[in-house]
């Protein structure tokens, strides 16, 4: 069996994922008319002669929107010989719907997308899966750490004042000069990543309010404070925004719309077209012979054997199959030195009907000081029933019986006593999920420029690496995962067609 050189090959970056996606599908079309599908398929994107049907094109592993894209583009390739690996018992990665009654649905996990997110825009087009707005209308309460509430109609934004002004305006500028795709090659790179974004903000003196909104802002995107979020990483991403009010914006930002059905609804459809290639419950163990042309995958029960495996999963997830041979030493080290202590926490309490909006709320409340980061409206398009969604701190009581109506409580102090009345309560811990690990996965000063980032993409030998934070843009968001996805499939097709090409010479 011959062996791979490692990083050999790259998908040509000139070649879109529709021509390449076309040129293989139309080969086969091709062929299947010419009569000879079989030997003409083999020398140029089918399997070389004599190869063993038992031999999978691809294996994917894990079946989040990266690995599910992934997939779809196989199979709208013509490659229908793999299978979709998933240690979970359900699909979607880290989206996740709460099924509510009556049909209901209430996200648990990543759920927003917004301008310039045209990979899932385009997906959920594809999939005829509609989107609509984030409920904005209405006065937001402030809950101060003395107890005292007051209202403001922020027009569904955070509070933003005339020195956190000053601070956006220099991120902004900052930002221009970090390219998303590669952050550590900027010009200051070395510079930008020795700071957390707490350490930029300090000189500016920001009010209690202004400290407020920036650490909420960046809190909801990263679950983690920005003292432990690396400058360089912050910027990386306002630039793939374009500015930091599209960033942690709503309306003409990256919050602005919901997935009609819940976001894990897109895997849910993904996965329907797979059908039994997809095994669920099936965690990977270890991978064998991945510098060799047939790979093997290794799970509880079965071995499979296939030319090319996508790894869309997070890095830190990666940790937990075994490979032989080793993994090259710069790729072993970001796995084993990923961040992944951004576990999040989400809960959703179920009402009969949005109340608070009768009363002129738009269902946000900010608990300063408090246990709560911030509650907003979650409920359906036409307000058959109320939600409030609430992200909350790990260190809250795990006790459903104590926290949700410490919760309800809470809500009823700024909303009205109907808040007591809830008929449905969920809360999702995803520090508690041992196939996700973190939640997402913000960078810490430093990680960045260690050198260690150049092996995050490249594939090495048949593994193809995929999942949101391989993404060039909107690393972390939904979008990302499935830029990654698309990406993937390519460059397992390229693989594959580099294999039969070798095959006929």
């Amino acid at each position: 069996m011959k062996s791979k050189p490692i990083n050999e090959r790259s998908t040509d970056a000139g070649i879109s994922r529709r021509q390449m996606l076309l040129a293989a599908t139309g080969t086969a079309l091709a062929t299947t008319v010419a009569g000879t599908a079989s030997l003409a398929a083999n020398k140029v994107m089918g399997k070389p002669e004599g190869a063993d049907a038992n031999v999978l094109d691809v294996v994917v592993i894990g079946a989040g929107l990266a690995g599910l894209t992934a997939a779809r583009d196989l199979m709208q390739a013509g490659r229908n010989a793999f299978v979709v690996l998933e240690a979970n018992d359900r699909v979607g990665g880290r989206t996740l719907n709460h099924k509510l009654a009556g049909g209901h649905y209430s996200e648990a996990g990543g759920q927003w997308v917004g301008p310039g997110q045209t990979a899932v825009y385009d997906l959920c087009r594809e999939l005829n899966i509609g989107m609509f707005p984030t409920y904005l209308k209405g006065k937001s309460v402030y809950r101060a750490a003395d107890g005292s509430m007051y209202a403001e109609d922020a027009g569904g934004t955070f509070s933003v004042g005339p020195e956190l002004e000053k601070v956006i305006e220099k991120l902004n500028e900052l930002a221009a000069e970090v390219p998303s795709s590669a952050p550590w090659t900027a010009p200051r790179a070395a510079e930008l990543d020795a700071i957390s974004l707490a350490e930029f903000v300090k000189p500016y003196g920001l009010n209690p309010l202004d400290t407020l909104s920036l650490d909420l802002g960046l809190r909801l995107t990263d679950t983690i404070h920005y003292q432990e979020v690396s400058l360089l990483y912050a910027l990386s991403r306002i630039n793939y925004a374009g500015s930091y009010e599209q960033l942690e914006g709503f309306a003409g930002g990256a919050q602005e719309q919901r997935i009609e059905n819940g976001s894990q609804y897109i895997s849910e459809v993904l996965a329907a077209g797979i059908g039994d290639r997809l095994r669920l419950s099936t965690p990977v163990r270890s991978i064998t012979e991945w510098d060799s042309d047939v790979v093997s995958v290794h799970t509880d029960n079965s071995v499979f054997r296939a030319r090319e495996v996508i790894m869309a999963i997070s890095p830190a997830l990666c940790n937990k199959v075994a490979f032989e041979p080793d993994l090259p030493k710069k790729r072993q080290a970001l796995q084993q030195t990923w961040p992944a202590f951004a576990p999040g926490r989400k809960t959703a309490h179920v009402y009969s009907r949005p109340f608070w909006r009768d009363a002129g709320y738009n269902g946000w409340l900010f608990d300063i000081g408090g246990e709560v980061m911030w509650a907003y409206d979650n409920s359906p398009e036409d307000g058959s029933i109320g939600v409030i969604n609430a992200f909350i701190y790990p260190a809250m009581s795990n006790d459903p019986a104590v926290l949700a109506p410490q919760l309800a409580h809470l809500y009823a102090e700024a909303f009205g006593e109907a808040a007591l009345d809830y008929s449905e309560f969920h809360d999702q811990d995803w520090g508690e999920e041992p196939w996700c690990m973190s939640c997402v996965s913000p960078l810490t000063p430093g990680f960045l420029t260690s050198g260690l980032m150049e092996a995050l993409r490249a594939p090495i030998g048949s593994l193809v690496w995929a999942g949101t934070e391989t993404a060039q843009i909107w690393q972390t968001y939904m979008d990302g995962a499935v830029r990654s996805g698309h990406r993937a499939a390519l460059e397992a097709l390229s693989g594959l067609a580099s294999q039969a090409q070798e095959a006929c010479l």
